[in-house]
């Protein structure tokens, strides 16, 4: 089977330590280290990490778009890429050592042209080899439209392939009202995506088979954090708890998830095995600090523990 993940506004994350945040004064990191980020170039470093492949197809602008391609090929991940006039954007994440709390800046991303947009379509759906899954993962420049991924989802199922949307607010809403094969919404999006309050777990469920039936959606994961998440298709309702782990970060659970989700269901696991695969990436990945994704040793053992209903 082939994966292939989708990421419109990439980034460069640079990531490094200080003992203090104080205001107006120099704050003199400790040694930085770079990594690629964005959803599906996310969600394409998790599948590696979970001992399978994938394409990752992204946007790569300027100086920080020639070290993006070159931090990737540092990880072996398969790429291609769509060429852009402007800059590739960066992000500053940062661990206060004294408090350990972590800062996120996230600086705006490039500006698309309607013939780049136009690009991206065309190099997503120009393969040889039709892809098994499509991942369109994380947020959009802030002059695409929010149409953009229900055309990618729209595309994607008049060729036969299985399209999961990641993103957020209009643009998620859009893509499922299109139909697609799997959404992992928590719960904020869910409230968006059916325009309801949730009060409780019976109310969430009802309104996800809704959704379901509604919108052709084959797989709703609705992500619960530190509660795991609920499993919802035509015929199943299933809870997966969350294992217990030490919690070093929380940036990268839902990539991870996702990329879990994937892997198992390429490796021909049910769908609830893929549910829980993909809650025990997640629960790995809050093992690792920073923006670290996370790894297939501590995955597999947390998988093994969710099955069979023993936690740390």
């Amino acid at each position: 089977m082939k994966i292939v993940t989708l990421t419109m506004n990439p980034s460069i994350d640079i990531n490094f330590d200080v003992d203090q945040v104080i205001a107006e004064k120099k704050l003199r990191a400790k040694k930085a280290y770079y990594e690629a980020g964005g959803g599906g170039i996310n969600v394409s470093r998790a599948i590696k990490r979970l001992g399978s492949n994938s394409e990752a197809i992204f946007t790569s602008g300027g100086s920080t778009g020639e070290l993006l391609k070159k931090l990737l090929s540092e990880e072996e991940i398969n790429f291609k890429t769509v060429e852009i006039k402007e800059l590739t954007r960066e992000n500053i994440n940062t661990i206060e050592t004294s408090t350990n709390k972590q800062y996120r800046f996230i600086l705006p991303g490039p500006k698309l042209s309607n013939e780049e947009v136009q690009k991206a379509l065309e190099t997503l759906f120009s393969f040889k080899e039709k892809p098994d899954f499509l991942i369109a993962s994380g947020s959009l420049p802030e002059n695409v439209s929010t149409d953009f991924y229900s055309e990618v989802a729209k595309l994607g199922k008049q060729k036969g392939i299985k399209v999961i949307i990641d993103s957020t607010k209009e643009a998620l809403c859009k893509a499922a009202a299109e139909g697609v094969y799997l959404i992992k919404p928590n719960l904020s999006e869910m409230e968006d995506l059916t325009n309801q309050k949730i009060e409780n777990e019976n109310q969430l469920i009802e309104l996800s088979k809704k959704l379901i039936n509604k919108n052709d959606i084959k797989i709703l994961v609705v992500s619960l954090g530190a509660g795991g998440a609920i499993l919802i298709t035509e015929n199943i309702v299933k809870r997966i708890p969350n294992p217990y782990v030490p919690i070093k970060s929380r940036v990268g659970a839902g990539d991870s998830m996702v990329a879990g989700i994937i892997v198992a269901l390429e490796k021909g696991l049910t769908v609830l095995e893929a549910a829980q695969y993909g809650v025990a990436a997640g629960a790995s990945a809050v093992m690792t600090p920073g923006t670290e994704l996370c790894t297939k040793e501590d995955t597999d053992k947390l998988f093994e523990q969710i099955k069979e209903n023993k936690f740390l």
